[in-house]
Protein backbone atom coordinates (compact mmCIF):
# COMPACT_ATOMS: atom_id res chain seq x y z
CA UNK A 1 0.00 0.00 0.00
CA UNK A 2 1.20 3.17 -0.51
CA UNK A 3 0.81 6.93 0.48
CA UNK A 4 -0.81 9.63 -2.08
CA UNK A 5 3.01 10.91 -2.48
CA UNK A 6 4.11 7.69 -3.99
CA UNK A 7 6.06 6.18 -1.63
CA UNK A 8 5.56 2.74 -0.20
CA UNK A 9 3.53 3.02 3.63
CA UNK A 10 3.95 -0.83 4.53
CA UNK A 11 5.40 -1.28 7.98
CA UNK A 12 8.70 -3.37 7.59
CA UNK A 13 8.42 -6.98 8.97
CA UNK A 14 11.16 -9.13 10.54
CA UNK A 15 10.76 -12.93 10.63
CA UNK A 16 12.21 -14.27 13.70
CA UNK A 17 12.18 -18.73 13.24
CA UNK A 18 13.49 -20.51 16.34
CA UNK A 19 15.49 -23.62 15.29
CA UNK A 20 16.16 -26.85 17.11
CA UNK A 21 16.84 -29.98 14.80
CA UNK A 22 14.32 -28.97 12.18
CA UNK A 23 16.16 -30.65 9.41
CA UNK A 24 12.81 -32.01 7.83
CA UNK A 25 10.82 -29.12 7.62
CA UNK A 26 13.19 -25.98 7.85
CA UNK A 27 13.64 -25.46 3.61
CA UNK A 28 9.83 -25.53 3.33
CA UNK A 29 9.42 -23.01 5.85
CA UNK A 30 11.73 -20.23 4.74
CA UNK A 31 10.82 -20.88 0.86
CA UNK A 32 7.35 -19.83 2.57
CA UNK A 33 8.34 -16.90 4.09
CA UNK A 34 10.32 -16.07 0.96
CA UNK A 35 7.25 -16.60 -1.37
CA UNK A 36 5.25 -14.41 0.77
CA UNK A 37 2.96 -11.76 -1.46
CA UNK A 38 4.08 -8.58 1.64
CA UNK A 39 8.03 -8.77 1.17
CA UNK A 40 9.50 -9.01 4.02
CA UNK A 41 12.05 -6.95 6.00
CA UNK A 42 14.32 -9.32 6.94
CA UNK A 43 14.67 -13.29 7.45
CA UNK A 44 16.52 -14.42 10.84
CA UNK A 45 16.71 -17.87 12.02
CA UNK A 46 18.07 -18.73 15.43
CA UNK A 47 19.10 -21.75 15.85
CA UNK A 48 19.35 -22.89 19.50
CA UNK A 49 22.37 -25.55 19.42
CA UNK A 50 20.79 -28.02 16.81
CA UNK A 51 22.45 -31.69 15.84
CA UNK A 52 21.19 -31.91 12.62
CA UNK A 53 21.89 -30.83 9.26
CA UNK A 54 19.11 -27.66 9.72
CA UNK A 55 21.46 -24.50 9.95
CA UNK A 56 23.71 -26.03 6.67
CA UNK A 57 20.59 -26.17 4.82
CA UNK A 58 19.92 -22.37 6.31
CA UNK A 59 23.01 -21.47 5.12
CA UNK A 60 21.90 -22.11 1.47
CA UNK A 61 19.70 -19.63 1.51
CA UNK A 62 21.80 -16.17 1.14
CA UNK A 63 18.49 -13.60 2.00
CA UNK A 64 18.03 -15.49 5.56
CA UNK A 65 20.73 -14.51 8.14
CA UNK A 66 21.62 -17.06 10.47
CA UNK A 67 22.12 -16.74 14.19
CA UNK A 68 23.69 -19.23 15.96
CA UNK A 69 23.37 -20.03 20.37
CA UNK A 70 23.85 -22.72 22.80
CA UNK A 71 20.54 -24.32 23.27
CA UNK A 72 18.69 -22.66 25.40
CA UNK A 73 15.21 -23.39 24.94
CA UNK A 74 12.37 -21.50 22.43
CA UNK A 75 12.13 -18.25 24.99
CA UNK A 76 15.63 -17.51 24.66
CA UNK A 77 16.03 -18.36 21.35
CA UNK A 78 13.02 -15.52 20.03
CA UNK A 79 14.50 -13.12 22.64
CA UNK A 80 17.29 -13.46 20.79
CA UNK A 81 15.69 -12.68 17.59
CA UNK A 82 13.95 -9.61 18.37
CA UNK A 83 17.28 -8.32 19.96
CA UNK A 84 18.77 -9.33 16.16
CA UNK A 85 15.96 -7.58 14.50
CA UNK A 86 14.82 -4.01 13.66
CA UNK A 87 11.37 -4.57 11.60
CA UNK A 88 8.45 -2.24 12.90
CA UNK A 89 6.58 -5.73 13.14
CA UNK A 90 7.96 -9.15 14.77
CA UNK A 91 6.50 -12.14 12.88
CA UNK A 92 7.18 -15.26 15.12
CA UNK A 93 7.27 -18.86 13.32
CA UNK A 94 8.01 -21.64 14.25
CA UNK A 95 10.20 -24.02 12.39
CA UNK A 96 7.52 -26.75 11.20
CA UNK A 97 4.70 -24.31 9.98
CA UNK A 98 4.63 -23.37 6.09
CA UNK A 99 3.08 -20.14 5.64
CA UNK A 100 0.48 -19.50 3.12
CA UNK A 101 1.77 -17.10 0.77
CA UNK A 102 -0.58 -14.21 2.04
CA UNK A 103 0.03 -14.97 5.40
CA UNK A 104 2.02 -11.73 6.37
CA UNK A 105 0.34 -9.42 3.87
CA UNK A 106 -3.23 -10.52 6.28
CA UNK A 107 -1.22 -10.13 9.68
CA UNK A 108 0.21 -6.51 8.40
CA UNK A 109 -3.25 -5.59 7.36
CA UNK A 110 -5.28 -5.99 10.38
CA UNK A 111 -3.09 -4.39 12.58
CA UNK A 112 -3.15 -1.63 10.50
CA UNK A 113 -7.19 -1.91 10.28
CA UNK A 114 -7.30 -2.10 13.93
CA UNK A 115 -4.68 -0.31 15.78
CA UNK A 116 -5.64 -1.33 19.30
CA UNK A 117 -4.36 -4.97 19.26
CA UNK A 118 -1.31 -6.02 20.16
CA UNK A 119 -0.83 -9.04 18.35
CA UNK A 120 -2.24 -11.11 15.69
CA UNK A 121 -1.97 -14.73 15.17
CA UNK A 122 -3.43 -17.58 13.14
CA UNK A 123 -4.89 -20.96 12.71
CA UNK A 124 -2.87 -24.22 10.98
CA UNK A 125 -4.57 -26.16 8.07
CA UNK A 126 -6.63 -28.97 8.20
CA UNK A 127 -3.82 -31.08 6.09
CA UNK A 128 -0.10 -31.66 7.73
CA UNK A 129 2.56 -29.91 5.38
CA UNK A 130 4.02 -33.78 5.21
CA UNK A 131 1.67 -36.22 5.98
CA UNK A 132 3.39 -38.93 8.45
CA UNK A 133 0.54 -41.01 9.14
CA UNK A 134 -2.58 -41.34 11.08
CA UNK A 135 -1.44 -40.06 14.29
CA UNK A 136 -0.73 -36.55 12.82
CA UNK A 137 -3.59 -36.83 10.69
CA UNK A 138 -5.49 -36.46 14.11
CA UNK A 139 -3.33 -34.22 15.21
CA UNK A 140 -3.31 -31.28 12.67
CA UNK A 141 -7.41 -31.92 12.02
CA UNK A 142 -7.91 -31.50 15.54
CA UNK A 143 -5.07 -28.57 16.29
CA UNK A 144 -6.87 -26.58 13.01
CA UNK A 145 -10.57 -27.23 14.26
CA UNK A 146 -9.80 -26.07 18.26
CA UNK A 147 -8.41 -22.60 16.63
CA UNK A 148 -10.90 -22.25 14.55
CA UNK A 149 -13.50 -22.14 16.50
CA UNK A 150 -12.14 -19.38 18.73
CA UNK A 151 -11.17 -17.73 16.12
CA UNK A 152 -11.75 -13.86 17.14
CA UNK A 153 -10.52 -11.62 19.84
CA UNK A 154 -9.47 -13.55 22.59
CA UNK A 155 -6.94 -13.60 25.53
CA UNK A 156 -4.45 -16.16 24.51
CA UNK A 157 -1.31 -15.82 22.06
CA UNK A 158 0.10 -18.92 20.13
CA UNK A 159 3.70 -17.31 19.09
CA UNK A 160 3.72 -19.92 16.55
CA UNK A 161 2.60 -17.84 13.88
CA UNK A 162 2.00 -14.50 15.60
CA UNK A 163 2.70 -10.57 14.02
CA UNK A 164 3.51 -8.21 17.06
CA UNK A 165 4.56 -4.65 16.89
CA UNK A 166 7.55 -4.17 17.90
CA UNK A 167 6.61 -1.21 20.68
CA UNK A 168 4.18 -3.54 21.85
CA UNK A 169 7.11 -6.31 22.47
CA UNK A 170 9.08 -3.40 24.41
CA UNK A 171 6.15 -2.99 26.47
CA UNK A 172 5.19 -5.79 27.64
CA UNK A 173 8.83 -7.07 27.56
CA UNK A 174 10.34 -10.37 26.14
CA UNK A 175 9.47 -13.89 26.75
CA UNK A 176 9.90 -16.06 30.06
CA UNK A 177 13.26 -17.31 29.80
CA UNK A 178 12.92 -19.88 32.07
CA UNK A 179 9.98 -21.46 30.67
CA UNK A 180 10.58 -24.22 28.13
CA UNK A 181 6.94 -25.22 27.96
CA UNK A 182 4.04 -23.25 28.26
CA UNK A 183 5.56 -20.09 27.40
CA UNK A 184 3.12 -18.59 25.91
CA UNK A 185 0.21 -18.93 28.37
CA UNK A 186 3.09 -16.81 30.78
CA UNK A 187 3.12 -13.73 28.34
CA UNK A 188 -0.92 -14.07 27.43
CA UNK A 189 -1.34 -12.68 30.95
CA UNK A 190 0.95 -10.31 30.57
CA UNK A 191 -0.45 -9.30 26.98
CA UNK A 192 -3.51 -9.92 27.68
CA UNK A 193 -3.80 -7.11 30.52
CA UNK A 194 -3.01 -4.15 28.10
CA UNK A 195 -4.03 -5.27 24.35
CA UNK A 196 -6.55 -7.02 22.88
CA UNK A 197 -5.13 -10.03 20.91
CA UNK A 198 -6.66 -11.55 17.49
CA UNK A 199 -7.06 -15.52 16.67
CA UNK A 200 -7.75 -15.03 12.44
CA UNK A 201 -7.95 -17.89 10.09
CA UNK A 202 -6.81 -15.19 7.45
CA UNK A 203 -3.10 -15.93 8.52
CA UNK A 204 -2.89 -19.83 7.82
CA UNK A 205 0.13 -22.15 7.54
CA UNK A 206 0.38 -26.09 7.33
CA UNK A 207 2.02 -27.64 10.21
CA UNK A 208 4.02 -30.54 10.68
CA UNK A 209 2.55 -32.46 13.38
CA UNK A 210 4.27 -34.78 16.19
CA UNK A 211 3.27 -38.60 14.04
CA UNK A 212 4.51 -41.25 16.55
CA UNK A 213 1.46 -42.21 19.40
CA UNK A 214 3.94 -42.51 22.37
CA UNK A 215 5.43 -39.46 21.77
CA UNK A 216 2.22 -37.26 21.60
CA UNK A 217 1.21 -39.29 24.60
CA UNK A 218 4.59 -38.23 26.48
CA UNK A 219 4.12 -34.69 25.46
CA UNK A 220 0.19 -34.26 26.38
CA UNK A 221 1.39 -35.50 30.16
CA UNK A 222 4.21 -33.56 30.72
CA UNK A 223 2.42 -30.14 29.59
CA UNK A 224 -0.73 -31.39 31.45
CA UNK A 225 1.31 -31.07 34.85
CA UNK A 226 1.60 -27.80 33.97
CA UNK A 227 -1.77 -26.75 34.18
CA UNK A 228 -2.06 -27.14 38.05
CA UNK A 229 0.85 -24.54 38.54
CA UNK A 230 -0.10 -21.65 36.50
CA UNK A 231 -2.01 -22.25 33.46
CA UNK A 232 -5.43 -23.48 35.03
CA UNK A 233 -6.21 -19.87 36.27
CA UNK A 234 -5.46 -18.78 32.57
CA UNK A 235 -7.75 -21.33 30.95
CA UNK A 236 -10.70 -19.34 33.18
CA UNK A 237 -9.55 -16.00 31.83
CA UNK A 238 -12.93 -14.99 29.36
CA UNK A 239 -11.58 -15.29 26.08
CA UNK A 240 -9.08 -18.15 26.86
CA UNK A 241 -8.05 -20.95 24.39
CA UNK A 242 -9.01 -24.57 25.41
CA UNK A 243 -7.64 -27.37 22.85
CA UNK A 244 -9.99 -29.75 24.92
CA UNK A 245 -12.92 -29.02 26.42
CA UNK A 246 -14.22 -29.93 30.01
CA UNK A 247 -16.83 -32.57 29.47
CA UNK A 248 -14.45 -34.51 27.84
CA UNK A 249 -12.22 -34.54 30.40
CA UNK A 250 -14.53 -35.24 32.70
CA UNK A 251 -15.55 -38.38 30.19
CA UNK A 252 -12.36 -39.21 30.37
CA UNK A 253 -12.19 -39.00 34.56
CA UNK A 254 -15.22 -40.88 34.79
CA UNK A 255 -14.54 -44.07 32.34
CA UNK A 256 -10.75 -44.81 33.99
CA UNK A 257 -12.09 -43.78 37.35
CA UNK A 258 -14.23 -46.60 37.15
CA UNK A 259 -12.64 -49.65 36.13
CA UNK A 260 -10.96 -50.60 38.96
CA UNK A 261 -15.58 -51.26 40.29
CA UNK A 262 -14.66 -54.08 37.90
CA UNK A 263 -12.78 -56.06 40.73
CA UNK A 264 -15.76 -56.03 42.51
CA UNK A 265 -18.54 -56.81 40.21
CA UNK A 266 -19.10 -57.26 36.05
CA UNK A 267 -21.96 -55.15 35.97
CA UNK A 268 -19.69 -52.48 37.00
CA UNK A 269 -18.86 -52.35 33.48
CA UNK A 270 -21.59 -50.11 32.67
CA UNK A 271 -19.26 -47.51 34.14
CA UNK A 272 -16.58 -47.37 31.67
CA UNK A 273 -19.08 -48.08 29.13
CA UNK A 274 -21.36 -44.98 29.76
CA UNK A 275 -17.73 -43.04 30.12
CA UNK A 276 -17.16 -43.83 26.61
CA UNK A 277 -20.39 -43.08 25.08
CA UNK A 278 -20.18 -40.16 26.78
CA UNK A 279 -16.45 -38.99 25.37
CA UNK A 280 -17.95 -40.04 22.08
CA UNK A 281 -20.38 -37.06 21.88
CA UNK A 282 -19.01 -34.75 24.39
CA UNK A 283 -17.70 -32.20 21.78
CA UNK A 284 -20.96 -32.46 18.82
CA UNK A 285 -19.73 -29.54 17.15
CA UNK A 286 -16.14 -31.23 16.54
CA UNK A 287 -17.93 -35.17 16.00
CA UNK A 288 -19.72 -32.50 12.88
CA UNK A 289 -16.31 -31.11 11.25
CA UNK A 290 -14.62 -34.68 11.55
CA UNK A 291 -17.32 -36.47 9.89
CA UNK A 292 -17.71 -33.65 7.74
CA UNK A 293 -14.28 -33.27 6.71
CA UNK A 294 -13.09 -37.06 6.59
CA UNK A 295 -16.39 -38.94 6.51
CA UNK A 296 -18.16 -41.28 9.03
CA UNK A 297 -15.92 -44.37 8.89
CA UNK A 298 -12.88 -42.25 9.85
CA UNK A 299 -14.46 -40.79 13.23
CA UNK A 300 -14.08 -43.72 15.51
CA UNK A 301 -10.36 -43.71 15.10
CA UNK A 302 -10.50 -39.96 15.67
CA UNK A 303 -12.01 -40.33 18.85
CA UNK A 304 -9.42 -43.47 20.14
CA UNK A 305 -6.94 -41.05 19.54
CA UNK A 306 -8.57 -38.43 20.78
CA UNK A 307 -9.60 -40.44 23.67
CA UNK A 308 -6.05 -41.52 24.64
CA UNK A 309 -4.63 -37.94 24.21
CA UNK A 310 -7.38 -37.40 27.17
CA UNK A 311 -5.81 -39.93 28.86
CA UNK A 312 -2.85 -38.50 29.15
CA UNK A 313 -4.10 -35.14 30.10
CA UNK A 314 -5.68 -36.31 32.78
CA UNK A 315 -2.88 -38.50 34.24
CA UNK A 316 -0.79 -35.52 33.27
CA UNK A 317 -3.47 -33.50 35.96
CA UNK A 318 -2.96 -35.95 38.62
CA UNK A 319 0.60 -35.67 38.68
CA UNK A 320 0.48 -32.05 38.61
CA UNK A 321 -1.52 -31.73 41.43
CA UNK A 322 0.53 -34.10 43.18
CA UNK A 323 3.49 -31.99 42.61
CA UNK A 324 1.73 -28.85 43.51
CA UNK A 325 1.30 -30.55 46.85
CA UNK A 326 5.18 -31.84 47.20
CA UNK A 327 7.27 -28.80 45.88
CA UNK A 328 6.70 -25.27 46.60
CA UNK A 329 8.76 -24.50 43.16
CA UNK A 330 6.20 -26.28 41.05
CA UNK A 331 3.29 -24.21 41.72
CA UNK A 332 4.71 -20.90 42.06
CA UNK A 333 4.40 -18.71 38.91
CA UNK A 334 7.03 -17.31 37.26
CA UNK A 335 7.40 -14.07 35.43
CA UNK A 336 9.71 -11.71 33.33
CA UNK A 337 12.91 -12.55 31.76
CA UNK A 338 16.16 -13.92 32.99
Amino acid sequence: MADTDGTDARPTVSVIIPNYNYEKTIAAVVESVLAQTHPVHEVVVVDDGSSDRSPEIVRGYPDVRLVTQANGGVSVARNRGAKETTGEILFFLDSDIALEPDAIANAVALLREQPDLGCVHGVVGKRALFDDGPVERYRVLHEHWWRRRATGRVSTVFFAMCAIRREVWEEVGPLDETLREAEDVEYSERLAERYPILLTETVAGRHDDEHRLGAMLTEQYRRSQLLVAFAAAHRFRPGALKANRMPGVLATAVTWGSLPLLLLSRKAAVGPALGLAWFAVADPGLARFVIRDRGLRYYPAFVGYHFLLHSALVAGVARGAVRALTDRDFRRPRHGAS
